[in-house]
Order: structure tokens, then C-alpha cells, then sequence
């Protein structure tokens, strides 16, 4: 159970006790402030009856014991704890008893101060010594300090056993409670984004036939929300972090394509995202000038790992370009466009006088979904620069139309079941013929202007093609896309590129096969996400387990997923919005609907969406219709 609200975590058990054992604790900043907290009250442990998050940053545990000697098997005291990822403990006890109750409590408390990355390997070291401070405990450590605060005060503290006592006359039906507050010394307090006067993120809300709707958009809002974090240079600056417990700083491809996900909610995520993620571009000389850095991550057995900063760089004038048709004013879009003009520049200049872009270390391979994405941004990219009144356009959709040309001769496999497009084609030409879901990214072709699409790599026949097998049994788990298909070499259900669900690939893949009228595949996946994300409280893993799905079955979690995880939750955001085919279109005053016409999810209603600036509420009923409820003032339905 992980609460989030960063730069602060906690992470505990179902049992609510915190006893120091692997990841739990209190975090700030990826340093573990307090890893045990353990209650006792009249000198046993409660038993704890239920347990769950109510918010992405606070938990809820409920326990029971019976404080009256020979008073039957009912309890008599509810033990009532609420733990919230700012480092505050609430624990309440509540009297049923029809007496006055003396009840002493007893809280042991410890911490290592260490490193998450530490704790993670386990070699976190050893709870340090106490001292007594102010109204609690206190810990030195080489790497900071941390304290407690408890209120009221305890009437006894023990440093050498890290204890604090109090003993309590509670009146019959009464109540006591008891605060601890978890601090860094020297930190601060805590200033969660997600607490700030004015979320970057509109509060949308879902309605319709299928109940799961409402419960899915609001945890993703709130898992989203949880994992803002700021620009330290320039705090009003706000982007998303990959993800908790392992990645809570920024990752830029993975910031981007959140950002973009969440386009429905308003454009500021996005702005702030790109405004940050420009202040990191590599200037001067060379051949990574105009690039967004980004670590590499693994592609699995059958490729080497990828640059992500080649993925980041390519979609920051995607994201620029889309947000201006969701409505980023033009100043703002001005102020970025230099940046998105270096990105395409560097592709240009990397892609030389070939077709393709290749992996930008030496020998590296010519990936499918690199293609993909690079033909997108160039597209895109010159949209967005006719529109801007800067040159360079012509050259980017002639070097498209080259790449279109060159991808339908080489990457396209043919085989008695129909072909498939290959996942990459070696130095020396040879094509990578595994089927896994960075196909889909051949789907997700952009917006352009009036409500259309920009055209893909692949014809209309090898369209449907790539729509039956991502439809197949080998490819949809019936919880979403597996990463490798289960017949391909090397398919293991757990491996991160190797046949584990990921999530953010198969809400690409849902918008994609909708947007090319694969509706019944789009359909299918879209309900198989729907139903895991129930299967995890609505709280959606970054990937899970990709074994197929039967009757009763439940999705299994990853063991190294982040969760939340910021692709999953603006995922959420993207499969909703999906249903109703929103497609707006700010400069020309028009937004387009294009609904997914089977209604696989029945009626359902979209309020507190923003295009333009604006509220923007559309319903889908039950025949696939769809109707604009609320808009901007002057903003037209497209054709």
C-alpha cells in the first residue's frame, strides 16, 4: 500500500504496522525517515479487520482488541489509523465499552535514514539510536537528521528503546487520539504539488452504465495529481515522475507521454512539462545537439536497450503541436516553438541523407517504433511550423514521405498468415521479425487540424493486419497487450519487454485501433484494462502479469512495477476520453467527435474536461452517439 504525494511516500503492509521490514517506512526525498511505527495498547497489538487506501496519499487501517477482562469475545476498542504520505500518523482509539476504560498506549519507534535504493537491496543498515526530543524521539544519522512529534505530549519517552507512552482515561463511548508527525531535519515542510491552490490538471468526472468508469478516472486524476513534482529552478513548473516507490524523479519520455495522455485535462501539465524538460536540451555542437537526454531502457531479449532520449526528443514538438489544438495559447507555443525546432533539427541531421533513424549508439539497430515516431514528429512538426510562419515544413514531410516509402518495401514480413511489420532491422539489413506492443506505436500517427489524423506508415490492407494479430489470443491477454506475443521466442509473462501487459502500449494501442475504425479490437482491449484496473482497486500498475485471462482469473501483479505509475494512470485518462473519439481542433474554433460506435462500455459521460480553456462535457449513449454538453463560448462542432 503505497502512499503518494511526493517528495513524500509511505509504504506499508495490509497488517498497518510498521515494522522496518523490507520497503516499509515514511520517505521524503528517497530517504526513509521513519521505518517502524508500531502501536500497542494495553500491551497488545490490535488486530487489524480492514485496510485500504482511500486517497493516493493516505491509508486507512481499522483494528479491534478487547480491553475489558471477561467482557466475551466482542471487542470493545476500534484502533483507528490514517497515514498520509506528508508524514503525519493519526491514531484514534474509540470505546464501545459501558465503562470508563484506562488504557495505556505504547508506540515504538525507530528509523535507518537510509537511501530507498538501499532499502531496496536490502542494505539499509541498522536502526540508529534515539534521543529524546522536544515531544517525541529524535535520530542523528551521517546523512541527516529525523525526528517525531507526537501530540499531546507522551507522559513517558525511552529513548533507549525508542518508546513513547501515554495512558489514557477514556469515558465510556468515548474517544482519544494521538498525532505523530515524521520530519526531515533541515527539509522543511512538506509542499506536495499535488496540495498547491491550483492543480495543473482539471477535475474531470465520469458517469455512465458501467459503475468501474467513475472510480477509474477519479483514482488516475489523483494518481496523477500525487506524482507531480516541481522544477527546482522554477517551481511553477510542474511535470510528472515516472513513478512510486522506484522512480520518483523525472523521466522524460515518460513525463512527455503523460503529458500528452492528459491533454483532456488542460494544457498546463503539458506546458510545464515542456517548459522544463527545454531547459535540459543540449546546446553548442555535436551530433546530440537539439536532443532531450534520457537514459536507455531495456527492450527485452531480442533488442538492445533503447535511447529514450531519442523518444523524448521526438515527441516533445508532438506534444507542443497537440497541445496547441487542445488550445495552449499562442504565446506560450511561441515561447517553446526554438526548442521544437532544435528537436526536429536534430532528427534531420541524425537521420542524414537516409531513410531511417537509427539507435544513435554505433551499430545499433533501426527500430520499428523509432520509424514510428520520428515520421509522427516530422509531420507534426511541420504542421505546427507552417502554422507558426517558420520555414522548414517542406523538408520534413519530404523526408517523410521517403521514410513512408522505404518502411512499406523493408519493414513489412510476409507470411502465410497475412505478414507483420518487423520490430527492427539490423545494421547489416536483416529484419527482427518478434510480434510484441511497441507495434502499436504504428497506430499513433498525431493530430493534425480538423479532426484528422496524420497518416501512418502502413497502408489501409497491412492496417487491418496489424489490428487482427494485435486482437489475437497470442498478442491480448484479455487484461490488455502483452509485451511479446506468446509464441515468439523468449516470451516470459513477467519479463518487462518480454510479455508482461504494459499498460501505457495498450491505451496507445486502444486509441490508435480506434482511430484507423478497428473498433472491435480497440474494444475488447479496452475492456480488458477496465476490468484489471478494478482487479487493482483502480489503481493501475505500470505492467502486470501477461497470462491469459480465464473465468474468475485476476491480473498478477509485477513485483517490480511502479504503482502508481505516471503512463498508467494518464492512461486512464486516454481510454475514457477514447470512447468519445474528442479530437478538438482550438486555432480553427471546431472540435471533432469520433465515438467508438459499438459503445463497448454502454452510456457514458465525460464532465470538467478543458479545450480552449474551458469546461468541455460530451456524452456517448448507448447507440454510440455522442453530444456536446458544455463548451468553450465560439467553439464549433466539426464535421
Amino acid at each position: 500500500m503505497i502512499c503518494v504525494s511526493l517528495p513524500g511516500l509511505a509504504i506499508s503492509t495490509g497488517e498497518g504496522q510498521l515494522t522496518g521490514r523490507g520497503l516499509e517506512g515514511f520517505y521524503r526525498a528517497g530517504r526513509r525517515v521513519l521505518s517502524r511505527c508500531q502501536v500497542r495498547v494495553a500491551g497488545r497489538e490490535p488486530l487489524v479487520v480492514q485496510a485500504r487506501m482511500t486517497s493516493a496519499d493516505r491509508a486507512r487501517f481499522v483494528g479491534t482488541l478487547r480491553a475489558t477482562p471477561h467482557g466475551g469475545p466482542d471487542p470493545d476498542v476500534v484502533v483507528e489509523r490514517t497515514r498520509s504520505a506528508d508524514g503525519v500518523e493519526r491514531i484514534t482509539l474509540r470505546s464501545a465499552a459501558t465503562r470508563p476504560l484506562r488504557l495505556p498506549v505504547e508506540v515504538a519507534l525507530g528509523t535507518d535514514l537510509a537511501d530507498l535504493g538501499a532499502v531496496a537491496a536490502g542494505a539499509a543498515g541498522p536502526e540508529l539510536p534515539a534521543s529524546v526530543h522536544d515531544s517525541g524521539l529524535r535520530w542523528a544519522g551521517p546523512t541527516g537528521n529525523a525526528c517525531v512529534t507526537a501530540h499531546p505530549p507522551p507522559t513517558d519517552a525511552l529513548a533507549s528503546a525508542g518508546l513513547l507512552r501515554w495512558e489514557f482515561d477514556v469515558p465510556a463511548g468515548g474517544s482519544v487520539t494521538v498525532e505523530l508527525r515524521v520530519r526531515l531535519e533541515g527539509a522543511g515542510p512538506m509542499r506536495a504539488v499535488s496540495r498547491a491552490a491550483t492543480s495543473p490538471l482539471a477535475a474531470a468526472r465520469a458517469t455512465g452504465d458501467d459503475p468501474r468508469v467513475r472510480r477509474f478516472l477519479d483514482t488516475s486524476i489523483q494518481d496523477l495529481e500525487a506524482l507531480l513534482v516541481r522544477d527546482p529552478v522554477h517551481p511553477t513548473d510542474a511535470q510528472l515522475a515516472a513513478g512510486a516507490p522506484w522512480r520518483c524523479g523525472p523521466a522524460p519520455a515518460e513525463a512527455l507521454a503523460a503529458a500528452r495522455m492528459t491533454l483532456p485535462l488542460g494544457t498546463r501539465l503539458a506546458a510545464g512539462t515542456l517548459r522544463a524538460l527545454a531547459r535540459t536540451q543540449v546546446r553548442g555542437k555535436g551530433p546530440r545537439t537539439g536532443m532531450i537526454p534520457g537514459p536507455r531502457r531495456d527492450a527485452g531479449a531480442h533488442l538492445p536497450p533503447a535511447c529514450t532520449g531519442t523518444e523524448a526528443t521526438l515527441l516533445f514538438p508532438v506534444l507542443l503541436a497537440e497541445a496547441r489544438r487542445w488550445g495552449l495559447p499562442d504565446r506560450e507555443t511561441e515561447e517553446l516553438l526554438p526548442t521544437a525546432e532544435r528537436c526536429l533539427a536534430w532528427l534531420r541531421a541524425a537521420a542524414g541523407d537516409g531513410a531511417y533513424l537509427r539507435d544513435p549508439q554505433p551499430g545499433g539497430p533501426v527500430r520499428c517504433e523509432t520509424q514510428a515516431q520520428a515520421h509522427r514528429a516530422a509531420l507534426l512538426g511541420a504542421d505546427l511550423l507552417d502554422a507558426l510562419g517558420r520555414p522548414g515544413g517542406n523538408g520534413l514531410r519530404e523526408w517523410a514521405q521517403a521514410l513512408r516509402t522505404a518502411f512499406r518495401e523493408d519493414f513489412w514480413v510476409d507470411d502465410p498468415a497475412g505478414g507483420r511489420p518487423a520490430a527492427a532491422r539490423t545494421p547489416d539489413g536483416r529484419p527482427v521479425t518478434h510480434l510484441g506492443a511497441t507495434a502499436v506505436h504504428l497506430l499513433d500517427t498525431g493530430l493534425l487540424g480538423c479532426g484528422e489524423y496524420a497518416p501512418g506508415l502502413l497502408d489501409k490492407v497491412r492496417t487491418e493486419q496489424l489490428a487482427r494479430l494485435l486482437g489475437s489470443p497470442g498478442m491480448d491477454s484479455g487484461w490488455g497487450l502483452r509485451g511479446l506475443g506468446v509464441r515468439e521466442a523468449g516470451h516470459n509473462p513477467f519479463g518487462h519487454r518480454g510479455g508482461a501487459v504494459r499498460v501505457h502500449e495498450t491505451a496507445i494501442g486502444v486509441s490508435g485501433l480506434a482511430a484507423a475504425g478497428h473498433e472491435k479490437e480497440a474494444g475488447a482491449l479496452l475492456r480488458g484494462v477496465l476490468a484489471a484496473a478494478e482487479a487493482f482497486g483502480h489503481r493501475l500498475p505500470e505492467m502486470y502479469g501477461g497470462e491469459q485471462r480465464t473465468e474468475g482469473s485476476a491480473p498478477l501483479p509485477h513485483p517490480a512495477a511502479c504503482r502508481p505509475a505516471a503512463t498508467a494512470a494518464a492512461a486512464g485518462v486516454l481510454l475514457l476520453t477514447t470512447v468519445a473519439g474528442i479530437r478538438p481542433d482550438v486555432p480553427a474554433g471546431t472540435v471533432t467527435l469520433r465515438p467508438l460506435r459499438g459503445a463497448p462500455l454502454g452510456e457514458v459521460g465525460l464532465t470538467g474536461l478543458r479545450v480552449s480553456g474551458a469546461a468541455f462535457s460530451v456524452r456517448v449513449s448507448r447507440l454510440g452517439l455522442a453530444m456536446v454538453e458544455e463548451a468553450a463560448d465560439g467553439l464549433q462542432l466539426g464535421a
